[in-house]
């Protein structure tokens, strides 16, 4: 029995010495995997500082230029239409105008033709009348 005692408490001391190699790499992984996740995270700060911030106050300045872009094309924009409604509203008064003129001077002369046309057909009746009463 001693035999395998001694046989077993050999396997046990390797067993113990394999778990205390297995405790000493897992604690040398833990602390590995630690230095890499500082490292990195040092990295992408710096990154950040970097590359990131000066890029997001590019971007930040170009949407405020755009921003004042936009405004001032909607406020010409909006000058341009009312100049443009005011410019047809003065053409229409001018046009309603000019149309009133004209029918109020073509009436006169309308007046007066049909009037002239009065006067020629009387005439014509009248000659007629007295050509007939002479026949």
């Amino acid at each position: 029995m001693s035999g395998e005692l001694g046989t077993t408490n050999l396997l046990l001391g390797v067993m113990a010495a394999v778990s205390l190699l297995e405790a000493i790499v897992l604690i040398g992984m833990g602390i590995a995997g630690f230095t890499v996740y500082r490292r990195t995270m040092e990295v992408l700060s710096g990154l950040e500082t970097r590359q990131v911030a000066p890029a997001m106050a590019r971007v930040n300045a170009i949407l405020d230029d755009m921003k004042v872009v936009s405004a001032t094309v909607k406020d010409e924009t909006e000058r341009f239409d009312h100049a443009i409604r005011h410019t047809i509203d003065r053409v229409d008064d001018t046009a309603d105008r000019v149309r009133s003129n004209v029918r109020a001077q073509t009436s006169r002369v309308v007046g007066f033709v049909r009037g002239l046309r009065v006067v020629i057909e009387g005439l014509l009746r009248s000659r007629d009348r007295a050509q007939e009463t002479h026949i």
